[in-house]
């Protein structure tokens, strides 16, 4: 029984087609039909992307997708590395990821309303405070300063109080 890859270039080359043709038709890149077609799927990063490329590959050749694809689940049962599903939720690596994934588990909507509240509850706060403070004399508390002229060097000339005259 061919694989699926062999059945998948089969049915390219009796349709006439060469692979710059079906990368224009699918939208998959050329390296990723060549890599489909020779078997080498140790190119793809999860099996997830190997399915997706397979589904459209044998959709635009026109050939049966869910037969194909149980067949590349066997294929694909009997690879080391594609043996066992990743898994769904890997824990955070650092606490920017950590942070990033708390932050899409919040509910935005009720997120917003308690900021709009908090911001409101702070607002009002301020308010009733300053109106209800006494006011403070900010000199209440100065002592009494002292004059210091402008220490002016012999080698300057103060300057005129009053511009010259232009012409």
């Amino acid at each position: 029984m061919p694989t699926v890859s062999e059945q998948l270039r089969r049915a390219r080359e009796a349709q006439n087609l060469d692979i710059y043709q079906v990368a224009e038709i699918t939208k998959i890149k050329t390296d990723h039909i060549r890599a489909l077609e020779s078997g080498n799927f140790d190119v793809f990063t999860a099996p997830v992307y190997i399915r997706g490329f397979i589904r459209t590959y044998a959709t635009a050749l026109k050939l049966e997708v869910p037969g194909l694809l149980a067949e590349l689940d066997q294929e694909l049962g009997r690879s080391e590395k594609f043996r066992k599903p990743p898994p769904l939720m890997n824990k955070p690596r650092s606490p920017i990821d950590f942070l990033m994934l708390q932050f899409s588990r919040l509910n935005w909507r009720v997120a917003v309303a308690g900021l709009a509240g908090l911001i409101f509850l702070v607002l009002a706060v301020t308010v009733i405070r300053s109106r209800t403070r006494k006011p403070v004399d900010p000199l209440k508390n100065l002592g009494p300063g002292l004059y210091k002229p402008r220490q002016v060097s012999a080698d300057t000339l103060p300057l005129p109080t009053n511009p010259p005259p232009r012409r």
